[in-house]
């Protein structure tokens, strides 16, 4: 058992740090342009829901790519596994260019949907139109990271990540505060960091793939195989995603507080929510790469193993997470918004948040494990029932006394609680241990 505990923390730890980092993107942006003023901050917590959702629709190619390269190391072919991720990083490319000429075409009415208020939206167009422009280095990022991850190196990811994330601090504060662009600068400093990051990670896989004469040429064929697996793993991350519209679209309707306060309270409480969902996703990410790498050397009883000590580590990880947001609760607020209502009303939506930290840990490494094995069938339709029962708690929460905190205590125990359900019973059973480097998707 030390072995396995030695071998899930050579890719946890790094994958750790590098997802701690990844949200401190919009951490950091939240933390600047909160003090800008509360508008500001409810501007850029619909902007970062709506970029947030585009970019998570295409995490798959991080998942994806991470289980089939972890497959083709697994069986032995890693100039086979380096193919798959090259096809992974034009497939990037060519959603990245899609979305970001849809995304900046589409800005106004997307944003309308929020209803959020003349001020706020004006904010949010802003941040928006610009941060649209690094949705492709961002889905670059995202492709070659789950390269990386596949051919089990999380510690390049975490390099790029811990430098990327400096720079955008840096230019938030050079471009918000010293140039005086406001929330512009913002997004600005945030693209400028990710167009560097990417390249970087480009770099890396790039010089792998030519060590191991691997193709670097778009191959259509690969292209269009590794979209195609894709489709089960865009349907779970859509609905996944839904929920979260949804709570926030909730949010906007509670009557109990202005508008602003409950959309900012939000935001800081959905982005400190996303910091610490990295965080736990740490054990995830090994998930991902060592159960991908054991059935694709046809070994069910290791992968068995790895699965029953890593959702120890789940549950571990999320009790630690949640204690640790508790006792930071009443302090916390004050790093975002200089504003009392928000910090007021901050407060018992995280310990509300705290309470479900324990099952989300389990949660994401389950979900690790299942994407690991390629069980996108399964993931896709257990994500659209979690939606059907989420949708019409979240917008009932929000109907009742204290309605922020009613939409985050069915977050907690409807949303998180649903996808425990099923992903612990999928997990049980046998029809998720497919051998080979071919997954059943």
């Amino acid at each position: 058992m030390k072995a396995v505990d030695r071998e899930i923390l050579r890719l946890a730890v790094p994958a750790f740090l590098a997802l701690v980092a990844e949200p401190l993107f919009l951490l950091s942006d939240a933390a600047i342009v909160g003090h800008l003023g509360t508008p500001q901050l409810a501007g850029l917590g619909v902007a970062a829901v709506i970029l947030q959702t585009v970019v998570g629709l295409c995490v798959f190619l991080a998942y994806g790519t991470t289980a089939s390269v972890a497959r083709h190391l697994g069986a032995g072919d890693l100039r086979g596994a380096l193919a798959q991720g090259v096809d992974g990083v034009w497939l990037a490319i060519l959603i990245g260019t899609v979305a970001t000429v849809g995304g900046i075409l589409l800005t106004p009415p997307l944003v309308a949907v929020f209803d959020a208020g003349t001020e706020v939206a004006a904010h949010a167009e802003t941040y928006l139109a610009i941060a649209f422009l690094g949705t492709t280095p961002l889905l670059v990022m995202l492709a070659t990271t789950g390269v990386l991850r596949g051919l089990q190196d999380t510690r390049t990811p975490l390099l790029v990540a811990v430098v990327g994330n400096g720079l955008n601090i840096a230019l938030n504060v050079l471009l918000v505060y010293g140039l005086d662009l406001g929330i512009a600068g913002s997004a600005i400093g945030s693209v400028i960091a990710q167009v560097i990051s990417a390249a970087w990670l480009v770099a890396v896989v790039v010089r792998a793939a030519r060590e191991h004469d691997a193709p670097l040429s778009p191959d259509r064929a690969g292209i269009l195989a590794a979209a195609h697996a894709a489709v089960a793993l865009v349907v779970r991350t859509l609905a996944l995603r839904a929920c979260l519209l949804v709570g926030t679209y909730a949010v906007t309707r509670v009557g109990t507080h202005g508008t602003d306060v409950n959309v900012a309270t939000h935001q800081i409480a959905i982005t400190l929510w996303s910091f610490l969902a990295f965080a736990l996703d740490a054990i995830a990410i090994a998930a991902q790469a060592l159960t991908g790498r054991a059935l694709g050397s046809g070994d069910v009883d290791t992968t068995r193993r790895l699965t029953r000590r890593m959702v120890r580590w789940g549950w571990g990880s999320g009790i630690v997470a949640g204690l640790g947001l508790a006792a930071s609760a009443p302090f916390i607020g004050f790093l975002f918004t200089s504003d009392p209502e928000v910090r007021a009303l901050l407060v018992p939506v995280l310990l509300v948040a705290a309470v479900g930290q324990p099952l989300a840990g389990v949660v994401f490494v389950l979900d690790g494990v299942l994407i690991g094995a390629g069980d996108g069938r399964f993931l896709a339709w257990a994500g659209l029932v979690v939606l059907a029962a989420y949708a019409p708690a979240a917008l009932w929460a929000a109907t009742l006394p204290h309605g922020v905190v009613a939409v985050w205590v069915a977050m907690t125990v409807v949303f998180m609680g649903a996808r425990g359900l099923l992903l612990s019973w999928r997990a049980r059973s046998d029809h998720w241990l497919v051998t080979g480097t071919t997954s059943r998707r």
